[in-house]
């Protein structure tokens, strides 16, 4: 039995209604602003879904990237990147130039902007956290934070310690 895989299907823009008919009868899970869909693909690997899918779909939905919705056992989640004739060649030359595949040399990119968005939200975070402290102790702060995340869940708000 070939075993199946979650795919993710990010759209470069929302669905349209006949994209979304297509999208329906082809048993894709769509999210509520149409931007984002789940697949499960029958495949021999990871790789071989989001490339199967991709052939599938690529003409009939906007699709910018496809990737898998479980990490690997190296915990990386695969990427099926669809570029144009100008960002392909200069992925290649850029590659080239370096002496390495495409494929890495995207993933380096990839990690980079990844890093730089982690390290941004970080400091975005400490930011908006700093004026807090100025009026709330630590662990003031970290029983709201508790809170609002234990309320989020559907479980009610903590009592204060």
């Amino acid at each position: 039995m070939t075993p199946c895989h979650a795919v993710e299907i990010l759209l470069t823009r929302p669905a349209d209604p006949s994209e979304l008919r297509y999208a329906r009868s082809s048993r894709l899970a769509l999210n509520a602003d149409r931007t984002r869909l789940m697949a499960v693909q029958s495949a021999p690997s990871p790789g071989t879904a989001l490339h199967l899918l991709r052939r599938r779909l690529d003409t009939h939905l906007p699709i910018d990237v496809l990737s898998t919705h479980y990490p690997n056992r190296h915990r990386q989640v695969l990427l099926n990147v669809a570029l144009d004739r100008t960002a392909g060649r200069a992925l290649r030359r850029d590659a080239a130039a370096r002496g390495l595949r495409p494929g890495d040399v995207l993933r380096q990119h990839v990690t980079t902007s990844l890093a730089r968005e982690e390290e941004r939200r970080a400091r975005r975070l400490k930011e908006r956290l700093a004026p807090l402290l100025t009026e709330h102790t630590p662990e003031e702060v970290l029983a709201g934070a508790a809170a609002l995340l234990y309320g989020r869940q559907g479980h009610g708000a903590l009592a204060a310690p």
